[in-house]
């Protein structure tokens, strides 16, 4: 059982992760975003990450869109309070066929205070630095939870499973309880043509 009451059944997607692309002028995120999404996946049980494209049933992709720290609040003479928001875009494709099945996206905020100086000294531009950096990284890690509940949710639908029968060695003229347990009768059907 997962967050929200939500149990996973049948065996995780396998799949591999590539570092996330950094699309934004906000330096070294690509790192950190990727961790953030591993984490989530992981801890969310619909997926079995690995380390290496041929051991993976299917690979993620994606990026780092976009970054916004807008002035939430303000006086004539300073910024009192700001936004940063994030967006990051991933795509999840089979990895025999090239296949997408299934875009998420996701896109986060997080505020923080913007002070003019500290206590101790410290140049208010440094302050708010580290501030703004921990409110990235709140961002982040809120995108990385939506993108991971999108992709558990894409898994209840059955996105990940068709190629799976397809490669099963099962033969055509096996029952049906021969099917792994997350193959339905529903999903063999799916993979004679019609699409999800």
């Amino acid at each position: 059982m997962i967050g929200g009451g939500r149990v996973v059944e049948g065996p995780p997607v396998r799949l591999a992760v590539h570092t996330l692309k950094n699309k934004t002028f906000e330096p070294n995120l690509e790192l950190k975003y990727t961790r953030y999404l591993l984490r989530a996946l992981q801890s969310s049980g619909g997926a079995t990450v690995v380390k290496d494209d041929l051991s993976a049933d299917f690979i993620l992709d994606g990026a780092i869109v976009s970054v916004s720290l807008p002035s939430v609040a303000f006086s004539q003479s300073q910024t009192q309070e700001s936004r940063v928001t994030v967006k990051v875009a991933v795509t999840v494709r089979h990895r025999k066929s090239g296949k997408i099945r299934w875009t998420g996206s996701s896109e986060n905020s997080a505020e923080f205070f913007v002070g003019s100086s500290t206590s101790d000294g410290t140049s208010g531009l440094q302050f708010n630095r580290v501030l703004q950096d921990r409110a990235l990284e709140q961002a982040g890690r809120g995108a990385a939870a939506s993108l991971a509940d999108g992709f558990l949710s894409a898994r209840d639908q059955d996105k990940f499973g068709v190629d799976t029968i397809q490669e099963s060695p099962v033969s055509i003229s096996g029952n049906q309880e021969q099917l792994l347990p997350t193959q339905s009768s529903n999903a063999v059907e799916s993979s004679n043509g019609s699409e999800e």
